[in-house]
């Protein structure tokens, strides 16, 4: 099986453009370090269907650190992600990103085809190493050895995924193709985006992964990275379209002309200074480009309809 058949990776991706997403919660963080409220989640998600966006992300994490602000999403991965699909019609949701360190590949696999044959074509799965030490330490796992977990788990999860009747011997368990058979199967192939390095080398990454998810860099930098990824991609698949994502965190400036400025992982700027940066974003090779609001000062109903209402036509999700 292909990726040419599945809807939400060919409305999200194509060579040369650039669609546009969301990553929950659609909220700024608490200063207090309070968790996430998500009261209006699937309001917005909705909105964000409605005006067009490509893709709505979900991030996974398990424990509250109560020496960080950063929680991430309140619920767990799936279940809310289930949530979220049952409440929209068609917009991707995606997943940034299920660790795999911290999940069975069996499991994975039986959620992921689970959600492909109850909302066809909607699920685009990033997957990590994770780096949230809390995690690692609530579930027992080394988090030290997570490289050579997460590439045991990805090969393991890739076969139950793409093999017909795969027979795998593994410490995680045994798979006889002769005699048993996840269920249920995929859909269409479920595109599988490894996320940052992931303890992998780029070489790995290009050949393994249906595409890579990357964090915000400076345009030089990130364009460096594009082309190295882009030339081993090739070399390792030729003629194969792997597509680049990227997040950017914003704060999104009443005033439309004002400049940017740094904040983490992203800018506080004016609509038509983040034009101009999304236009640089798709230059250089960014294929879908995450907005991250946890630094926004104004409302995400207002930042998510000036953004839909004056960028959004310039990235629109493709039609197929």
């Amino acid at each position: 099986m292909s990726l040419e058949h599945h809807e939400a990776f060919n409305r999200m991706y194509l060579k040369d453009k650039m669609t546009l997403g969301f990553l929950t919660p659609f909220e700024a963080k608490s200063k207090t370090k309070a968790l996430p409220k998500m009261e209006n989640t699937v309001e917005l998600a909705r909105k964000i269907e409605d005006f067009g966006f490509a893709a709505i992300w979900l991030r996974d994490v398990t424990m509250q650190d109560l020496e960080s602000d950063d929680h991430g999403q309140l619920y767990d991965l799936w279940i809310y992600l289930t949530y979220l699909a049952a409440r929209t019609n068609h917009i991707a949701l995606g997943t940034s990103s299920v660790v795999l360190p911290l999940r069975h590949p069996v499991r994975v696999a039986k959620e992921a085809t689970s959600i492909d044959r109850l909302f066809p074509n909607r699920l685009i799965m990033g997957v990590a190493s994770g780096d949230r030490k809390k995690d690692f330490e609530a579930l027992g796992v080394e988090r030290e050895g997570r490289g050579d977990v997460f590439k045991q788990n990805f090969d393991f999860l890739d076969r139950l995924l793409k093999e017909d009747h795969p027979t795998i011997h593994s410490e995680l368990g045994v798979i006889d193709g002769n005699g048993m058979k996840l269920m249920p199967t995929p859909f269409t192939t479920i595109p599988t985006m490894v996320t940052g390095s992931s303890q992998q080398s780029l070489e790995w990454i290009a050949e393994h992964g249906d595409g890579w998810i990357q964090y915000p860099r400076s345009i030089q930098e990130q364009a460096s990275i594009i082309k190295d990824y882009r030339e081993l991609a090739d070399k390792k698949q030729p003629g194969v379209f792997k597509p680049f994502t990227q997040t950017l965190y914003i704060d999104l400036s009443e005033n439309p002309d004002e400049s940017p400025t740094e904040i983490p992982l992203g800018y506080r700027l004016g609509r038509n200074h983040l034009l101009e940066l999304l236009y640089k974003f798709q230059e250089i090779g960014v294929n879908h480009l995450v907005f991250v609001p946890y630094f926004a000062k104004r409302s995400m109903e207002e930042m998510v309809q000036e953004i839909a209402e004056e960028i959004l036509p310039q990235f629109p999700t493709h039609n197929l």
